[in-house]
């Protein structure tokens, strides 16, 4: 047996489960007595960066030193550890070792061996000795290192991509910035976990491969950084736009003693293209507002937009003209025109047929083809569009499609649902779209609601 899966004709499958403590040690001893050791392996194969050709090393100490790093872990008290395993050569302690995925070199402190939760220094390794090193900088998980003068790149892990993401929010005032030094910690540990700062929707965003996933590690978080959170659907990303042109005036006019305020402004507010952008133009004419006032104008106008009008989402595609107005001698300002800017614009955009815009996914979904009838229902039913049916080999097909985002936060479960566990999807953002009258009522009426 030990033969043929050194040779790959065999491939052991074994059962066990870790969190009921089930056949783990089964596993310990089946590794020890079946699999082969490393020196039993008779090349390991990598390129050659410069050249781009084919190299290899054989297990042996006397060879030139290389390693692949295949795990990060963030440890609460020594910082980053790095693990890696000795392909070929020899690495002692308190040297220097050459990254040649990164092109960097960094040096290392203490060799540790690790078993369980215990780290035992040691003083040198050799090949086929799984080691860890901390506080390096630079290395990550799937690099090679190795000797500076004798370079080899050994094959990347290929991730898959994330499939869910999740709102994070702290439990605790306060926990905010450990929140995000944890959560980058723990990234660095798994390459299927990603964490980022939405500015849009103004969320903290985590994406894992499954909603078990992304608990785990928040668990972890709590455990390894003492930080508990709440975990939210995420926000959806719309827009707001018009849909006719518009025009409108505000006169912004204060007097209480003094010094009083006046702006006086007329907008024209026109739809544009969809992807076109915002524009703010004047076509003043007859010094009917100074010069100097206008880029005031604009910034209140920008406010606006930033802000949004309907459900305080950015306003896009739109082209805004500062067309006439008024000033006075004394009481005008920057601040009096920055208000009437700011408020000519939120009239104006409420009489242009407003609406909302959500994301639309370029969807596509791989399963049996038993399952795809069943699947496009299901894409159906959230306002999806089919855009077309590919079949593969292995009786395998692949789905198409148009969707909403908002339809697709919980899509990982329905898919594995209907194709019980034997389909997979990715998507990414195609374009924005109007969104239903009906539905874009409500979306309003919980920004409102939460905005009181």
């Amino acid at each position: 047996m030990k033969k043929a899966v050194l040779t790959r004709r065999l491939t052991p499958v074994l059962c066990a489960s870790a969190s009921r403590s089930i056949a783990v040690d089964n596993i310990v001893r089946y590794l020890v007595s079946t699999l082969p050791s490393p020196v039993d392996v008779s090349e390991i194969k990598g390129i050659d960066p410069k050249t781009n050709k084919e190299i290899f090393r054989k297990p042996d100490e006397n060879e030139p030193f290389s390693a692949f790093v295949f795990k990060t872990m963030a440890d609460p008290y020594i910082g980053k550890l790095t693990i890696f395993r000795i392909y070929s050569g020899q690495l002692k302690s308190d040297t220097s070792i050459y990254n040649s995925t990164k092109d960097k070199t960094e040096r290392i402190g203490q060799l540790m061996s690790i078993k369980g939760k215990t780290q035992m220094p040691i003083t040198r390794a050799i090949p086929g000795m799984i080691v860890a090193v901390a506080k390096l900088t630079e290395t990550e998980t799937s690099d090679t290192i190795c000797d500076k003068d004798k370079r080899i790149d050994y094959p990347r892990i290929h991730f898959p991509e994330p499939v869910m993401s999740m709102a994070v929010e702290p439990k605790a005032k306060g926990d905010e910035e450990k929140i995000s030094s944890g959560l980058a910690r723990l990234m660095e540990e798994d390459p299927t976990f990603k964490v980022y700062q939405d500015n849009e929707i103004k969320q903290l965003i985590v994406s894992g491969m499954g909603e078990q996933h992304i608990s785990v590690i928040m668990e972890r978080l709590k455990r390894k950084f003492g930080v508990d959170v709440i975990l939210k659907t995420p926000k959806i990303a719309y827009r707001e736009t018009i849909k006719k042109s518009a025009k409108q005036e505000y006169k912004h006019k204060k007097q209480s003693g003094g010094r009083g305020q006046y702006g006086h402004v007329f907008l024209e507010l026109k739809p544009r293209e969809r992807s076109a952008g915002t524009e703010f133009i004047d076509t003043l004419f007859g010094g009917s507002i100074p010069k100097n006032y206008i880029p005031s104008v604009e910034k209140g106008v920008m406010e606006a937009i930033n802000e949004g009008v309907l459900a305080g989402c950015p306003v896009v595609d739109i082209s805004v003209n500062l067309y006439d107005g008024s000033f006075h001698t004394v009481d005008s300002s920057d601040m009096a025109f920055k208000i009437a800017g700011l408020m000519a614009f939120k009239k104006g955009f409420m009489e242009a047929d407003p609406i909302l815009l959500e994301p639309i996914m370029n969807l596509s979904v791989i399963a049996p083809e038993n399952y795809v009838g069943d699947l496009m229902g299901d894409i159906n039913s959230k306002r999806g569009r089919i855009l077309g049916v590919e079949t593969f080999k292995d009786n395998l097909q692949e789905i198409k499609a148009q969707v909403p985002l908002a339809e697709l936060s919980k899509y990982h479960i329905d898919l594995k649902s209907i194709a019980h566990g034997r389909g997979s999807f990715n998507m990414e953002l195609s374009h924005y779209e109007e969104v239903p009258a009906f539905i874009a009522d409500k979306i309003i009426a919980e920004s409102k609601k939460s905005g009181e």
